[in-house]
């Protein structure tokens, strides 16, 4: 039998915190990484916008290599963000993925929207992406001490993507020695 949902009451309405589920990680632990999981989803959901302006907006002599890449990243953030909220429902929440959840609750900051050479995307991207990585390092700790391995490993594949596509941004504007 499914470990059965809780329910909170809020302004006098009972809302329902948990789905009943049959995974075995204590209500504490999936609680607890919903919240984070929801974290990171703003996060990337926020990051993945921003790579969609580099990818629109990017001109230079660059233009061509960067607006693929833009594309991939943004591509592949959108898979980030649909394992993220499976995640969270696997553990028995809500995925929280609107535009205007992402835009209240993301660590990312804002885009500009005046940028336009192959240069300042790279730089204003890379510098959004290296916060995401950031904030999913801590997550990995997060997520190892409360012993859900499984989210652990999920956010280590997806640090590893973006560090990859850090280093595949910045290859365009570091000089050679």
């Amino acid at each position: 039998m499914p470990r059965s949902a809780t329910t909170e009451v809020r302004n006098g309405t009972k809302t329902r915190k948990l789905h009943a589920t049959h995974n075995d990680l204590p209500q504490k632990t999936r609680e607890k990484m919903i919240e984070l999981l929801n974290s990171r989803l703003a996060d990337c959901s926020d990051l993945a916008s921003h790579a969609r302006m580099a990818h629109w907006n990017v001109k230079g002599p660059q233009f061509i290599g960067l607006h693929k890449l833009f594309q991939e990243i943004y591509e592949g953030l959108g898979e980030q963000m649909d394992e993220l909220a499976e995640r969270c429902v696997q553990l028995g929440g809500t995925a929280k993925g609107t535009v205007r959840i992402a835009a209240q609750q993301s660590q990312i900051e804002e885009y500009p929207i005046d940028c336009y050479a192959c240069e300042d995307h790279v730089r204003e991207l890379c510098k959004r992406m290296a916060t995401y990585a950031k904030a999913m390092r801590g997550s990995i700790e997060e997520t190892e001490d409360a012993g859900d391995m499984v989210t652990s490993d999920m956010f280590i594949e997806f640090t590893q993507q973006v560090d990859k596509w850090i280093w595949m941004a910045e290859a365009h504007i570091q000089e050679h020695r």
